[in-house]
């Protein structure tokens, strides 16, 4: 049997060319491939591209786009100069304790494709696996870190933290208390590096173009999937027809010669909520439904199979993670360390029942919540899921045979529950 901790220790030699050329008819794109010199600790500069695949037993390599642009149907695609990801250079690794691999860049990848929706306001996504663990707005990047954190600090140990302004030193303090592997910001404030860098293993990464972020929000490039055959699928990238409040449509339908539709109109929070929800949802594999309340996700449902049970699985997450929330706030532990320590006598019983009674009469912070689907419910089971548990507003693609059902569902609701309609299903596959 292979030594498992030997292999992650270990760099995956790769075999792929230097330099890619993708033809698109009489059009080329080249692409080079990407290595860096770093020090791994032994004070040798090896010089590698990515560590290793999704696994540390497959080979991968990164490569950024050098030359060629792209124009098909009209739709100009990306052009090289605006590298992100894959332009990181030595200067930015800060600090890379080890060559990445394929996870650490991807995740970052994907937290940059979030915050490009979410430049406005300080913001953090925290990642992991290539999806958001917690994303928050704030008033300053320490709020909207601690909020994205406690949204969810099981899944944050070990993930990729992304923030779209400078990094200051608290928030650097802060980010030390749970353990990460990546950290990328535009800038660090002083201090924060110092602080950072105690952790050796971490990669501190320095991406000054984040800050030029927003201007990525209507670029497209070019998807690839491999398939078993060795064939391709080639799509364009997922463009978010939702900028503003006003681009969101009326829940209303026709059925059997009959129209119904929403009653009650979203308030200003609702919109602001589902706005920020409808963004985040841009990261997330599907299917999904994921609540968020006042700028932080409170329940991330993700790559189910049904509707209603993803639905369920993030509300379940959300009680999980709230009840994780009070018991550290308060004690400064995690729930499940708490509840062990309670079970062999070590800790009050009591103070555990306080917390999940809290936690049920909270409903997991989903009261008042906005309930954000990728694609419509296609039987009204879903939004009653829902609406049980207190939100107020719904946002989804509609376009069901049986939206009637999810129209009546919020009119039948007390108090009753808004919803609009995008107009477009946001699949991440």
């Amino acid at each position: 049997m292979a030594d498992i901790k030997k292999m992650y220790k270990t760099i995956m030699a790769d075999n792929f060319p230097p330099e890619m050329t993708i033809q698109f008819g009489d059009q080329k794109l080249v692409y080079r491939k990407r290595t860096w010199k770093l020090d791994e600790g032994d004070g040798q500069l090896i010089e590698k591209g990515l560590r290793y695949g999704e696994n540390p037993d497959q080979q991968a390599a990164m490569y950024q786009l050098v030359s060629g642009n792209l124009v098909l149907a009209g739709a100009r695609f990306i052009e090289p100069g605006n590298g992100l990801v894959s332009a990181i250079t030595e200067e930015q690794m800060v600090q890379a304790g080890k060559h990445p691999g394929k996870t650490n860049f991807t995740d970052l990848d994907n937290g940059l494709n979030i915050l490009k929706f979410l430049m406005e306001r300080p913001a953090v996504v925290i990642l992991k696996h290539n999806n958001p663990c917690g994303a928050a707005y704030g008033t300053s990047v320490f709020d909207a870190y601690d909020r994205a954190n406690m949204a969810d600090r099981i899944a944050a140990f070990g993930g990729c933290l992304v923030v779209n302004r400078p990094l200051d030193k608290r928030t650097a303090e802060l980010a030390n208390a749970n353990y990460l592997e990546v950290v990328a910001a535009p800038e660090y404030e002083e201090g924060a590096l110092t602080i950072l860098s105690k952790r050796k293993n971490l990669r501190i990464i320095r991406l000054e173009k984040i800050g030029d972020l927003a201007k990525y929000r209507d670029m497209s490039t070019v998807e690839f999937k491999a398939l078993i055959d060795g064939g391709i699928i080639v799509q364009q990238s997922q463009r978010n027809a939702i900028s503003k409040k006003e681009d969101f449509q009326e829940a209303k339908t026709t059925y059997k010669g009959q129209e119904y539709k929403v009653d009650r109109k979203p308030t200003e929070r609702e919109y602001d909520d589902m706005l920020f929800g409808w963004n985040v949802e841009q990261g997330i594999t599907s299917n999904s439904v994921i609540y968020v309340k006042n700028g932080v996700t409170v329940g991330i449902g993700t790559g189910e199979q049904d509707r209603v049970g993803v639905a369920e699985i993030a509300i379940f997450k959300a009680y999980t993670k709230y009840a994780d929330a009070l018991c550290f706030r308060k004690y400064g532990i995690p729930y499940k360390e708490f509840e062990l320590e309670a079970e062999k006598g070590k800790r009050d019983k009591i103070a555990l029942r306080e917390i999940d009674e809290q936690t049920k009469k909270d409903k997991g912070g989903l009261i008042g919540s906005v309930m954000v689907s990728d694609a419509f419910f296609p039987f009204r089971d879903g939004v009653d899921v829902g609406i049980k548990q207190g939100v107020s507003a719904i946002v989804q693609p509609g376009g069901s045979d049986r939206d009637f059902e999810s129209i009546a569902a919020c009119n039948e609701a007390n108090p009753k529950v808004a919803m609009v309609y995008t107009g477009q299903r946001v699949f991440k596959h």
